[in-house]
């Protein structure tokens, strides 16, 4: 007996990973969603009647998808969509995934992802993770919907709320962890409320804004961002994209800094470097990467999921990580939740 709802949102997790337009992962959702609300019976009769399409949010691709299902065979569109993005690491960077017990940077829809908390978190959980970390943006960052400190204080009563019923249900055991993505201010500050801050289990700074600023400016932006005491991963340093993604297919140079000064700073204050594993990043640069490692940074191997079917592009950071020196011992993330709150807690003093 096959399930219509995760035949879809198998098809809507595999369009993710291989970042394929928003719209045609929307449809999948959209549709499961719907057939979800639906009385069985009925959905079994609209199926042998012929009309599913009848109803709102199902197409005529979706239709088919559903009454394959409900037939108890494997959908045709499943089939010849799930190597999309799966793409193949050598034998050492399975071994470094395989070691991760969670990604501590991924966005829901309460910021610029497309999908509800409890949707990545249950989908992070599928993957095998212990724990993940909710990390979505903070008020500076308008454009991505950034969370003002209201906001941000709701969303750790969801989480909350979203563990309690995780902890009920038949699934392995599962943290939802707090966070957030931090803008780092053009002065190096925080683009939050330190108090409140201080209340997250974990603390991402990236720098979003002004990103070709001179490197006598940027150096000292991002060191004073790393020794600040609530800082806990330095995100996807040099800001670039390699393939161009929402950009008009021109991409984004790497910002420019002393990352010998950057990194030296990260292994005094013991902030991770993020080895941000979205494709159209891929930051750092191996170059850098290897730099941090000689430098004797941890490093956590993130997402920096927007959707579900993005928490399964660990393996890429993976790769690029084994090429560059990182062992299992230096990844934070290959730490339990319990270690990794120990660690971030000891850091910031």
């Amino acid at each position: 007996m096959r399930d219509p709802v995760e035949d879809l949102r198998s098809i809507a997790f595999c369009l993710e990973r291989a970042l394929e337009p928003s719209y045609r992962v929307r449809a999948f959702r959209t549709a499961a969603a719907t057939v979800a609300a639906l009385d069985p019976e009925e959905l079994a009769q609209r199926a042998r009647a012929g009309t599913l399409g009848d109803l709102k949010g199902i197409g005529k691709v979706t239709a088919i998808v559903i009454a394959e299902s409900l037939r108890g065979e494997e959908p045709v569109y499943l089939r010849r969509v799930q190597t999309l993005g799966d793409t193949p690491v050598s034998e050492g960077a399975t071994s470094l995934r395989s070691a991760l017990k969670g990604d501590l940077h991924t966005h829901s829809d309460w910021s610029d992802g497309g999908s509800p908390i409890e949707e990545m978190a249950r989908a992070g959980r599928a993957l095998g993770h212990e724990y993940m970390v909710l990390t979505d943006h903070s008020p500076r960052l308008t454009v991505a919907n950034g969370l003002t400190a209201e906001r941000l204080l709701q969303q750790l009563d969801v989480v909350a709320e979203v563990n309690e019923r995780l902890a009920q249900d038949s699934g392995p055991p599962f943290r939802l962890l707090t966070g957030i993505e931090c803008d780092i201010n053009e002065d190096g500050s925080l683009d939050q409320d330190p108090a409140l801050l201080a209340r997250l289990d974990i603390v991402v700074a990236s720098v979003h804004s002004k990103l070709r600023m001179p490197a006598e400016e940027m150096t000292p932006r991002m060191i004073a961002a790393i020794s600040n005491p609530h800082t806990d991963v330095l995100g996807h340093c040099t800001g670039r994209q390699v393939l161009g993604h929402g950009r008009g297919g021109k991409g984004r140079p790497e910002s420019e800094f002393d990352a010998e000064l950057v990194f030296a700073a990260c292994a005094q204050f013991g902030v991770a470097v993020e080895v941000n594993s979205r494709p159209e990043r891929l930051d750092p640069p191996k170059r850098l990467l290897r730099l941090a490692v000689e430098a004797g940074c941890d490093v956590a191997i993130d997402t920096d999921a927007h959707a579900p079917g993005q928490l399964d592009w660990q393996h890429l950071g993976c790769e690029r990580a084994y090429l560059c020196g990182v062992t299992p011992d230096r990844i934070v993330n290959s730490r339990s939740a319990d270690e990794l709150l120990s660690w971030a807690g000891a850091a910031r003093g």
